[in-house]
């Protein structure tokens, strides 16, 4: 199959993962924190025989913290960690979570692929309005919730050039 992506959705909770898991994760710094959730991720892909393109990185509202700046760091935080275990990093994300997590203007990863989550029902770029520096999506979800083939649940709508 050509053309898969992964997709990692940071949980900021204490509540996030067994006991084991979490009592692991307190104890470790946020920088530490953010590594060890994305590295458990590109592990358990690598170990399973996936075969990915892009990990996006999942920014939207829930369970983020209202400190921009470390909002920000934590993002930083999970690209270097892709960086660093050679996995090409995308961000998923639209205007209005981007503006509360970390501030409309930042735009600390900007240099990364851009997937735009704004359900207007178009496939294509014509409404989108630059933000956090990016100029144009590389990816638009246009569409939540949509029954899919052959008895398959509900899926996002994407469209990408």
């Amino acid at each position: 199959m050509a053309n898969v992506d992964a997709y990692l959705f940071p949980c900021h909770s204490s509540g996030c993962g067994s006991a084991k898991q979490q009592e692991k994760v307190f104890e470790l710094s946020p920088l530490n924190r953010c590594a060890l959730k994305v590295s458990d991720t590109v592990n358990a892909l690598r170990n399973g025989g996936a075969k990915f393109g892009t990990l996006w990185l999942d920014v939207e509202i829930y369970n983020w913290g209202s400190d921009l700046k470390a909002n920000q760091q934590f993002i930083l935080d999970m690209v270097a960690q892709c960086k660093s275990m050679g996995v090409t990093v995308g961000i998923y994300t639209n205007n209005n979570n981007w503006q509360n997590i970390v501030g409309i203007d930042w735009a600390g990863v900007s240099a990364y692929p851009l997937w735009w989550a704004n359900y207007n029902g178009a496939a294509n770029f014509n409404n989108f309005k630059p933000f956090g520096g990016w100029s144009k999506p590389a990816i638009h979800q246009y569409s939540g919730d949509v029954k899919g083939p052959c008895s398959v649940g509900n899926v996002d709508m994407n469209w990408y050039p």
